[in-house]
């Protein structure tokens, strides 16, 4: 009885040496192991075999790529601006033992600096600029860290920029500024557009009024030749023109005589002079 309670103990002693020995590392990890709490070797995936009760695994690292969500956080630009700003880094753990070693805890770490250098870049720039260079500070971004990380074995293979908006204060300020230049904009544009109507007015009196005055000048030469030609044709014979005179006069006064608002006729004062004169001519 005695010797069968012994060889069960040393197979369990044997099934717990062997499984302590072998290690199967899964695909995309990898295992660190210590030797007397010293750090000892990195097992690779698949199969490993190590000393039982004197190498330990300590940690168990990924190698896939980590995403890291950097919280939201309020940055001051060069402006005195405050907006929102969180980003999401994708990293690599390139050497474990450095990673785990080499800071406590890298995530937190990484984090930290995300968060530290994004204040730093946005802080020498405009609002404007920050808002719409999105890109380049991307690219300082991930400059400035990954020489940092190097030292623990971890590579950043990006980092993003989800949010970069101004805080709730700035935002109302940049809508009223808007709201003021949409106004200004309006206030020009009605401007420039009275401007151009009255310009355009102007012009036209400017042309009507050049018009009218070369029409006038038009009968006036007009009126010049008439008189001229009439001149010309009367010579010193002046019994046509005074019959036609009297003629048209005579035409006059019966036209104002006939009106229906006519109530006093005004005749020549010396009519028998003026019949006389006229007679003589016809006379002659």
């Amino acid at each position: 009885m005695a010797g069968i309670i012994v060889v069960s103990i040393f197979l369990v002693l044997v099934i717990v040496t062997i499984s302590l020995g072998v290690r199967i590392v899964p695909q995309g990890n990898k295992h660190v192991v210590q030797r007397l709490g010293k750090y000892h070797s990195t097992l690779a995936p698949g199969l490993n075999i190590i000393i039982p009760y004197i190498d330990t695994v300590a940690f168990k690292v990924t190698t896939r790529d980590i995403v890291l969500d950097i919280p939201s956080q309020e940055v001051i630009t060069r402006d005195n601006a405050v907006i929102i700003a969180n980003a999401v880094a994708y990293i690599n753990i390139v050497s474990p033992e450095k990673a785990v070693y080499g800071v406590e805890d890298y995530r937190l770490a990484i984090q930290n600096l995300v968060q530290t250098s994004l204040r730093s870049i946005v802080g020498e720039m405009d609002l404007d600029d920050a808002l719409s260079s999105r890109d380049q500070i991307k690219a300082k971004l991930k400059a400035g860290i990954s020489d940092d990380i190097s030292d623990w074995g971890i590579t950043m293979k990006t980092v993003e920029i989800q949010d970069i908006n101004p805080s709730m204060t700035m935002q109302s300020a940049m809508e009223e500024q808007a709201a003021a230049e949409r106004g200004r904009r309006a206030t020009v544009t009605r401007a420039e557009g009275e401007k151009a109507a009255a310009i355009l007015e102007a012009d036209g009196r400017l042309e009507a009024s050049r018009r009218d005055a070369q029409a006038k000048v038009v009968l006036a030469e007009a009126s010049k030749q008439a008189i001229q030609k009439v001149t010309d044709a009367i010579q010193n014979n002046e019994l046509p023109v005074t019959y036609i005179l009297g003629e048209r006069y005579i035409e006059a006064v019966k036209n104002v005589s006939t009106s229906p608002n006519a109530k006093i006729v005004l005749l020549p004062a010396d009519i028998p002079a003026a019949v006389r004169g006229l007679m003589s001519n016809l006379g002659k």
